[in-house]
């Protein structure tokens, strides 16, 4: 049950601002073990995880571009401009991230550098749990 405070004395905010602590070392176990087991089984266990982690029964993994016009069209108009705001302020963001090439001559005749480079085309894993969230969906792509 949450606990709720009405005008709390100053000795009581340490308290209140505390965020929660978790013990990371049994998630990162579980991470660990289901990257592995990607890397091992590959689509499979992605379908194994999703059902477990999700409740979700996958066969496959592309999006094809008519399921994507059928998911377009069973959204209210407002929640698309929505959509489409957030995507843009997104974008916007993430433009002033780009870098140029930056090169440096280590010793005379070894130059090395840094570059960043788009991806063609890569494979996102949105986690449903109890609320998807259209965020989540927007900074992965």
């Amino acid at each position: 049950m949450m606990k709720l405070y009405k005008y709390p004395s100053p000795g009581e905010w340490p308290e209140i601002i505390q965020r929660p602590v978790t013990d990371i070392s049994a998630i990162k176990e579980t991470v660990t073990k289901i990257l592995k087991k990607v890397k091992k089984k590959g689509d499979d266990a992605i379908f194994k995880f999703a059902k477990k982690y999700d409740g979700i029964k996958q066969t496959y993994l592309l999006v094809t571009g008519e399921e994507l016009k059928l998911a377009e069209s069973l959204l209210n108009e407002e929640l698309k401009k929505a959509i489409l705001q957030a995507k843009s302020n997104i974008e916007l963001f993430h433009k002033t991230q780009k870098e140029e090439v930056k090169k440096v001559e280590t010793m005379p005749g070894i130059t090395c550098w840094r570059q960043s480079q788009p991806i063609e085309k890569v494979g996102l894993y949105i986690p449903g749990g109890s609320a998807p969230l259209f965020s989540t969906v927007l900074m992965l792509a």
